[in-house]
């Protein structure tokens, strides 16, 4: 995917150069269980996930504007869904703890749902939240997604099984946003 901007981000894709500013967030305990995670235990667990996760499915690096600094990821995560039409994408986010509750993924979501339909010609968009995780759950929300279906599934990660809802958008209903 190529480089997107909002009024306070910059979205690019993930370098090497980025596993120290992914460790440190992805660190956080409160970041990656509640997606279904574990926190990394290292820079280069985080080097690892950037080369065999975030680069392979176009994944972008949040880059906060004001002061450069890492603070998420947010993009496509390589799961295609038919029910509401093809080609569509999931898209998943995640945010540093300290950033919270200031908007910055809804933003960062709009503009990659904004290069999805117009430049790249999805039908629809997918993301899923997991039983509880209210603040991911409100980003869809904010996003325009609604609520489209839920089942329960292996979180490998973690070793065990969780209950997830499915949120989408359909080109046509975001045309009419």
């Amino acid at each position: 995917m190529q480089l997107l901007e909002t009024d306070r981000l910059l979205l690019r894709p993930f370098t090497e150069d980025d596993a120290e500013g992914l460790y440190a967030y992805a660190s956080h305990p409160e970041v990656g269980p509640p997606a279904g995670w574990k926190p990394h235990e290292s820079v280069e667990e985080s080097l690892r996930v950037i080369r065999e996760i975030f680069q392979p499915a176009d994944s972008l690096a949040v880059i906060r504007k004001s002061d450069g600094r890492l603070i998420g990821s947010a993009g496509f995560v390589d799961r295609h869904r038919t029910e509401l039409g093809t080609p569509s994408e999931e898209i998943g986010y995640s945010l540093a703890r300290d950033c919270w509750g200031q908007g910055l993924i809804p933003e960062a979501v709009e503009a990659i749902m904004r290069h999805a339909f117009t430049a790249l010609g999805y039908q629809a968009l997918w993301a899923a939240y997991y039983d509880g995780n209210r603040k991911s759950k409100r980003v869809m929300q904010k996003c325009g997604m609604t609520y489209r279906l839920s089942r329960v599934e292996a979180v490998d990660q973690l070793n065990e099984t969780r209950l997830a809802h499915y949120f989408a958008i359909t080109r046509r209903e975001w045309e009419g946003k």
